[in-house]
C-alpha cells in the first residue's frame, strides 16, 4: 500500500504539471509528437511545445501593443495640422472675411498645415515601403563631396536664418566616389544636416566630414555644437515619432519620422548609422557607406 501510494502521488505530480501546461496548447501540437509512455520525456516535450506557444503569444502581444501605439502616434501627428487648417478655413468662411490681405494670410497658414500633412503622409509611405522592402535601392557611383556641397547650397538660407555656419572638412574637398543610391543618400544627408541646423545654437557650426574607415567603407560624419541630446534618449531617437522634447519638436516642425527613415535607408544599404551626443555640448551623427569600385582596395 505504501509503494502504491507513493507511485500514485508521483504520477499525480507529473499529471498535474502536464495539466497546468497543456491549457496553453492546441491538441494538434501534441499529436505531432511521437507518443511515449515515459512520463519524464512526455513532460519535457509538453514543456517545449508550451514554451514555443508562450513565445508566440508574447510576440503577438508586443505586435498588438506596437500597432496601437503606432496608430495613436499617427492620429496625434495628423490631428494638429488638420485642426489648424480647418480652423483657418472656418475663420474665413464663418466671419465672411473679404479683406484680400487677411484672406491671403489665413490661406497661407492653412496651406502650411496642408504641406505638413503631405509631408507626414509621404514619410509614412516611405517608411512603410522601406520596412516591407518594396522600395528598391538603386546603387550607382557618385561623388559624395559634390552632393554635400549641393545640399549646403540648398540649406544656406536656412542656416543663415538660424545663424549656423556650414562647413565641409577642408581635407575632403577632393573627389570621393561612393557606391549607393544617390537619391536616398541625398535624403539622408538633407535630414541629418537640417536637424543639425534646426537644433543648433546661435552662431553655431555644422560640419560634414568623410573619412576612410576600411578598404571598402567610408564613414560620413555630421557634427555640430548645438543643444545635444541626453544619454537616456540616444537608444530611442531612431524610433518612429519619438521626440526628445515634444513641445520644442512640434514648434520647430517635422513629421517625427525623419531619423527613422534615415536609419532604414542606411540599413537597406547594408550599412550602419551611429549617434554620439552630450547635452549642451553637441551631437555627431555618422553613417558608413560603400566605396565606389575604383576606390576599393581589392
Amino acid at each position: 500500500m505504501i509503494i502504491q501510494i507513493r507511485i500514485e502521488k508521483h504520477i499525480y505530480s507529473y499529471l498535474q504539471e502536464i495539466y497546468n501546461t497543456v491549457t496553453l496548447l492546441n491538441n494538434q501540437d501534441l499529436r505531432k509528437k511521437q507518443i511515449t509512455t515515459d512520463m519524464k520525456v512526455l513532460t519535457e516535450e509538453v514543456h517545449k511545445v508550451a514554451q514555443n506557444k508562450k513565445i508566440e503569444i508574447d510576440t503577438l502581444k508586443i505586435k498588438e501593443e506596437y500597432r496601437r501605439e503606432f496608430i495613436g502616434n499617427v492620429a496625434h501627428e495628423l490631428k494638429t495640422p488638420l485642426f489648424t487648417t480647418q480652423g483657418f478655413l472656418e475663420t474665413i468662411i464663418d466671419n465672411d472675411i473679404t479683406d484680400p490681405k487677411l484672406v491671403k494670410k489665413y490661406l497661407e497658414r492653412a496651406t502650411n498645415g496642408v504641406e505638413r500633412l503631405i509631408k507626414i503622409v509621404s514619410d509614412l509611405d516611405m517608411i512603410t515601403k522601406l520596412e516591407s522592402t518594396e522600395l528598391k535601392i538603386e546603387k550607382e557611383t557618385f561623388d559624395i563631396v559634390d552632393l554635400v556641397k549641393e545640399i549646403f547650397q540648398m540649406l544656406e538660407q536656412k542656416a543663415e536664418k538660424n545663424d549656423i555656419t556650414l562647413m565641409l572638412d577642408k581635407e575632403h574637398y577632393r573627389k570621393i566616389n561612393v557606391f549607393a543610391d544617390k537619391e536616398k543618400i541625398y535624403q539622408v544627408l538633407v535630414n541629418l544636416i537640417s536637424n543639425s541646423i534646426k537644433y543648433g545654437r546661435e552662431r553655431g557650426i555644422t560640419e560634414v566630414s568623410i573619412e576612410e574607415l576600411t578598404d571598402k567603407k567610408y564613414i560620413v560624419r555630421i557634427t555640430d555644437n548645438g543643444m545635444g541630446i541626453e544619454k537616456k534618449h540616444l537608444n530611442r531617437i531612431f524610433e518612429r515619432f519619438y521626440r526628445i522634447d515634444d513641445h520644442r519638436s512640434r514648434k520647430i516642425g517635422g513629421s517625427g519620422l525623419g531619423l527613422s527613415i534615415v536609419k532604414h535607408i542606411i540599413e537597406a544599404h547594408d550599412n550602419h548609422i551611429y549617434v554620439d551626443s552630450e547635452l549642451n555640448v553637441g551631437s555627431e551623427f555618422s553613417f558608413t557607406i560603400d566605396k565606389a569600385i575604383e576606390n576599393t582596395i581589392l
